[in-house]
C-alpha cells in the first residue's frame, strides 16, 4: 500500500489546507492525475498522484491543514518499483504508522462533527456558491474562534479573506449572541440572592449554557448544592457568603438559604446598584463609539503586526547632542528662502545618515529570505515617513547622497506635499533601502519595513540638561557656573535593526557615526 504524502508545495510553504478532494475511496487514478487541491498562504495548487492505482483511504477531510510530509492518502498499486521511487522523492512525515493513524483518527472525528452539523462548509465553498479564498492560518483562526468560514465576506485582494475578517465576523457574532439574550457571558448582575428552592437555582444555572460567570452574586447562603455550578468557570464573585456563619452558629445550610445574613443583604444592596448601572444608561456617560477598522488603517496594521512576528527587532537609543546642526541651520536658513527653499532639519539628516551608511553598509542591506542572501544595496534610497490623513506613507528620497542640501530640502517639501494629498506614484514609495521616521516626544520603538534591515526613529530636537563632559569638542555652552551641565539642543535617536542580519556592536557604531555628523555637520564636507 502506498502513503500519499503532501509534497513539498513550493518555497516557504510548509503547510496547506485541503480545498477539495478530486477523488473518492475506490477510485481508479493514473499518475499525475489531480488527487486534491491544496490551499497554502501564496496560491492554490493542485496535488497529482504520483503513481497509479486504486485509492482505498482519504486521511484527511477537506478543511483540514496538513503539513509536508503527512501522509493523506492510501493508495493500492500494482507496480511496486514505481511506488517505491515514488516513497523515495515523497518528504519524509514526522512520525510513523501511529501518525497516520492519529491523522486518520482527526479526520475521522471532523467527519463526524460534519454529520452532526458543526461545521457549515463543505469542501471550502462559500454559501454564496463560490471556492474561499483563505489561507490556512486564517482558517485556523476560524476553527478557533468558531467562525464559519464560508459565511465571511473577504476584503483582501480578490475576495481573499483575511485574519482581520475572521475576527471582525467573530466580535458580530458575539454582540448578536449578547443581543439576544445567549449565555456565552453573564446573565445577570444578581442571580436570585437567598434563593428558597436549590432545585430551581440549579437548573437558572444549568440553563446558562455558557462558559462564563453566569451571576456576579449568585445565591448568597446557598446549600452544598451550590458547588456545581462551578463546572465551566467561576459562577459568582460573592459565593455562599453566610455559609461560615452558619456552620459557628451551628446552623443547617437550609437555615443559611432562607435567613441571609445582614453581610449578605448589604452586599445584595450592592449588586443591585451595580445592576441599575449596568443594565442602563447612566446619565451623563457618553455611548461606546465604533468606527470601521478597514483601509489603509488595516492595511498598515496587518503589515506592523507581520513584521513584529517574523522579524527580530533590537532597538538602541541614543541621545545626540547637536548645537552644531542648529547653528548650521539658522546660518543658511536666510541664503535658503532667497532660493525659495525652506531649510529644516531633516536635509541635514538625511545627509548624515548617508555618510553613515557609507560607513557601515550593513544597515542599508536587505534579507532576501527566498534566497536566504544578504543583499548589499548599491545606492542609498531613504524613505521618510509622513503623516498623512489615511495613514503613515513613505516617499523615497533617492540617491540621497548624491544631492546637496538645498535640492534635498525642495525634493522633500514636494514628497511630503503630494504625500498629503494622496497623489504620490506607488513607485515614489517602494524603493527605500533605509527609513527614517519622525517619532516626535522623546525616543521610540520602530517597527522595520521589510525586507529592509533597518530604521531611524527621530525624537524631537530641543534642549534638555547636558554635562559638560558630553558636549562635543569645541563646543561652549553657558551653564551655571561649577554645575557641570548646561542646556543644550539635543536629539533623541532610536535605531531599530534585524538582528538577523546586524548585531549589536555594528548598530552601536552606526550611531556613533550618525551622531558624530550630526554634532558637527562640517565634517559632512570631507565625505
Amino acid at each position: 500500500m502506498f502513503e500519499f504524502r503532501l509534497p513539498d508545495l513550493g518555497s516557504g510553504v510548509d503547510e496547506g489546507e485541503i480545498l477539495a478532494w478530486r477523488v473518492a475511496p475506490g477510485d481508479a487514478v493514473e499518475a499525475e492525475q489531480v488527487l486534491a487541491e491544496v490551499e497554502t498562504d501564496k496560491a492554490a495548487v493542485d496535488v497529482p498522484s504520483p503513481v497509479a492505482g486504486t485509492v482505498r483511504e482519504l486521511r484527511a477531510d477537506a478543511g483540514d491543514v496538513v503539513a509536508e510530509g503527512d501522509v493523506i492518502a492510501a493508495i493500492e498499486v500494482a507496480d511496486e518499483a514505481a511506488a517505491e521511487a515514488a516513497e523515495d522523492l515523497a518528504p519524509a512525515g514526522e512520525g510513523d504508522g501511529e501518525a497516520g493513524d492519529e491523522t486518520a483518527d482527526a479526520a475521522s472525528g471532523t467527519a463526524e462533527s460534519d454529520a452532526d452539523g458543526e461545521t457549515a462548509t463543505e469542501g471550502g465553498v462559500s454559501a454564496k456558491g463560490g471556492r474561499v479564498f483563505a489561507p490556512p492560518n486564517v482558517r485556523r483562526l476560524a476553527r478557533e474562534l468558531d467562525v464559519e468560514i464560508a459565511a465571511v465576506e473577504g476584503s483582501g485582494p480578490s475576495g481573499r479573506v483575511t485574519e482581520s475578517d475572521v475576527r471582525e465576523a467573530a466580535e458580530r457574532e458575539d454582540d448578536e449572541a449578547t443581543d439576544d439574550g445567549s449565555a456565552d457571558g453573564p446573565t445577570s448582575v444578581v442571580s436570585r440572592v437567598g434563593a428558597d428552592d436549590g432545585e430551581a437555582a440549579d437548573e437558572e444555572a444549568d440553563d446558562g449554557e455558557g462558559d462564563g460567570p453566569t451571576s456576579v452574586v449568585s445565591r448568597v447562603g446557598a446549600d452544598d448544592g451550590g458547588e456545581s455550578d462551578g463546572e465551566s468557570g467561576p459562577t459568582s464573585v460573592v459565593s455562599r457568603v453566610s455559609d461560615g456563619q452558619a456552620r459557628e452558629n451551628g446552623e443547617g445550610g437550609a437555615a443559611a438559604e432562607s435567613e441571609p445574613s445582614a453581610e449578605a443583604a448589604g452586599a445584595a444592596d450592592d449588586a443591585t446598584a451595580a445592576e441599575t448601572v449596568a443594565g442602563g444608561a447612566v446619565e451623563g456617560v457618553a455611548p461606546d463609539r465604533r468606527e470601521p477598522y478597514d483601509g489603509a488603517r488595516r492595511a498598515v496594521g496587518e503589515r506592523l503586526a507581520r513584521a513584529r512576528r517574523e522579524i527580530p527587532h533590537a532597538t538602541h537609543h541614543e541621545t545626540a547632542v547637536v548645537p552644531g546642526l542648529v547653528r548650521a541651520r539658522e546660518r543658511l536658513r536666510p541664503l535658503a528662502e532667497e532660493r525659495d527653499v525652506t531649510l529644516t532639519d531633516m536635509p541635514f539628516l538625511l545627509t548624515a545618515v548617508a555618510a553613515a551608511l557609507r560607513e557601515y553598509p550593513v544597515l542599508n542591506a536587505k534579507l532576501d529570505a527566498e534566497s536566504e542572501e544578504v543583499v548589499y544595496e548599491g545606492v542609498r534610497n531613504v524613505g521618510v515617513a509622513a503623516a498623512t490623513d489615511a495613514d503613515r506613507t513613505v516617499p523615497v528620497v533617492e540617491d540621497v547622497d548624491g544631492k546637496g542640501l538645498l535640492a534635498l530640502a525642495a525634493e522633500l517639501e514636494d514628497l511630503t506635499a503630494r504625500a498629503r494629498e494622496g497623489t504620490l506614484d506607488a513607485a515614489e514609495t517602494e524603493t527605500a533601502t533605509f527609513t527614517v521616521t519622525d517619532a516626535g516626544g522623546e525616543h521610540a520603538d520602530p517597527v522595520i519595513r521589510a525586507p529592509q534591515t533597518a530604521v531611524l526613529a527621530v525624537g524631537e530636537l530641543r534642549e534638555r540638561p547636558v554635562a559638560v563632559s558630553a558636549l562635543p569638542d569645541g563646543v561652549d555652552l553657558d551653564g551655571e557656573p561649577g554645575s557641570g551641565v548646561v542646556a543644550a539642543p539635543t536629539l533623541p535617536l532610536s535605531l531599530a535593526v534585524d538582528r538577523r542580519v546586524i548585531d549589536a556592536a555594528e548598530a552601536a557604531r552606526f550611531l556613533d557615526a550618525l551622531t558624530g555628523y550630526l554634532a558637527d555637520p562640517t565634517r559632512l564636507l570631507l565625505e
